[in-house]
């Protein structure tokens, strides 16, 4: 495919600018720490509606809290019969630790083809994408078909009560006409039998993050205490955590196997799918974790000195919950808990399964062949969450679509929240002129 050629605001070709909307958006250090400890998202929203602006939109910024930023901006299209997309990522990312990368994770080197810093796929790759097709857009003069609502949210690593839940609930007027909606974690490519396959997220699991509480009698470490909170906390974490949840399969994760199976000649069974999971590569890390639902303790509180017995104990669990489960695992986890526990919500949010089939589903599929006619394209489900969660509440169905043809050395699913963030520069300008297709023809 020939690249585009078309210069950009500064004189820059569109295939390139992409590359360098992504570093400017890397070097805003947007690290959400959870709660409303965040920081840089007023001045990465300030830059995307820059370059809106430019763009000849009108964009607007919203705060939930001081410096929690959120940018929407909507493109109006030709035909107002049509329902609106939404076009959508997140500003914020997880920290990084500076110590452990081989580079500055917030300085957006490029070296061996790729940027390399955090938010490079976690998911300053696609905002970059977004931007950059809506401003050849513009300089084009092409406008789309549908109302187009490009929106860039704060707080999305910490379930996004500072960002697009906030938004949801308090403006849903930007949303209007709206419905359906793409964004992350979706339309990469991986080798898969010999043939190149994309992944489109179709399902996403459900999130349950509990805090598990022990009350017991505090006193002398050096006393027998028959009342200990750690110890009734620690059993209690230790079963919740050895808890080996059966496998269940949704209309998605059947799909996807059976899709694999076709494509390698291995046989799919349900019993104990690993020999299928072994064609995935690193993505099976990915997808296993699709295949039932999990409880993840993750953080344990107790105690102020060594030789005091305190009187209470707290634990969080990180639990993803398949479509339509969040009951029965509540339920699972009551009794795994046993007595003299409390458990009670930290966060919670739905699960997520669409169709792999309409309008939508046939236009980017059809956008991806466009650029690798031989794509094959299979439905998947994402182990984590998206922003998705927070548009299904006004009726919005949400796709995962941040298309990228990747080397296939690259263990790109390592790379969200891991070290060493990076993604080629090649697969952006790849993923830009997919999405461009996209949302000039849909």
């Amino acid at each position: 495919m020939t690249q585009q050629t078309n210069e950009g605001a500064h004189g820059v070709p569109a295939g390139d600018e992409v590359v360098e909307i992504c570093r400017d958006l890397i070097r805003f250090d947007t690290s959400n720490f959870g709660g409303n400890d965040s920081r840089g998202e007023r001045g990465a929203a300030e830059y995307a509606a820059g370059l809106m602006s430019e763009g000849g939109l009108e964009p607007r910024i919203f705060e939930s809290s001081p410096g929690r930023a959120s940018v929407v901006a909507r493109m109006e299209g030709t035909d107002p019969s049509l329902p609106a997309l939404v076009v959508h990522g997140h500003l914020d990312v997880v920290p990084a630790l500076k110590e452990d990368w081989s580079v500055d994770p917030f300085a957006a080197d490029v070296k061996d083809g790729m940027i390399w810093g955090r938010g490079a796929v976690d998911m300053k790759d696609m905002d970059a994408m977004i931007l950059a097709v809506q401003r050849q857009m513009h300089r084009d003069g092409t406008r789309p078909r549908r109302d187009l609502v490009f929106a860039f949210f704060a707080d999305e690593e910490a379930g996004g009560d500072y960002g697009a839940s906030w938004l949801v609930d308090r403006h849903p007027e930007l949303f209007e006409g709206a419905a359906e909606a793409i964004s992350e974690v979706g339309g990469f490519s991986s080798t898969v039998g010999g043939r190149r396959a994309y992944f489109l997220q179709t399902a996403e699991k459900g999130i349950a993050w509990l805090k598990l509480a022990a009350a017991g009698r505090a006193g002398h470490g050096s006393q027998i205490n028959d009342d200990n909170a750690v110890t009734l906390l620690a059993e209690a974490v230790s079963r919740i955590g050895r808890h080996e949840w059966p496998l269940e399969y949704t209309k998605t994760t059947r799909a996807f196997l059976e899709g694999v199976s076709e494509l390698t000649g291995v046989e799919f069974s349900e019993d104990d799918p690993a020999a299928l999971l072994d064609q995935l590569g690193t993505v099976a890390r990915f997808v296993g974790a699709t295949l039932q639902n999990t409880s993840n303790p993750t953080v344990l509180k107790a105690g102020y000195k060594h030789n005091v017995i305190p009187g209470g104990a707290e634990a969080l669990i990180d639990c993803r919950t398949l479509p339509g489960q969040d009951e029965l695992v509540m339920r699972t986890l009551r009794e795994l808990a046993g007595e003299g526990i409390d458990i009670s919500t930290v966060h919670s949010d739905v699960a997520l399964e669409v169709p792999f089939s309409g309008t939508l589903v046939d236009s980017m599929v059809g956008s991806l062949r466009s650029e690798d006619p031989d794509a094959v394209v299979l439905p998947y489900m994402l182990s984590g969450g998206t922003d998705n969660k927070s548009l299904s509440r006004l009726g919005i169905t949400g796709y995962g679509f941040a298309p990228l043809r990747l080397p296939d050395d690259l263990d790109f699913t390592g790379m969200f929240h891991g070290v060493d963030e990076r993604v080629p520069t090649e697969s952006l300008q790849f993923g830009t002129r997919v999405l461009h297709r996209l949302l000039t023809t849909y």
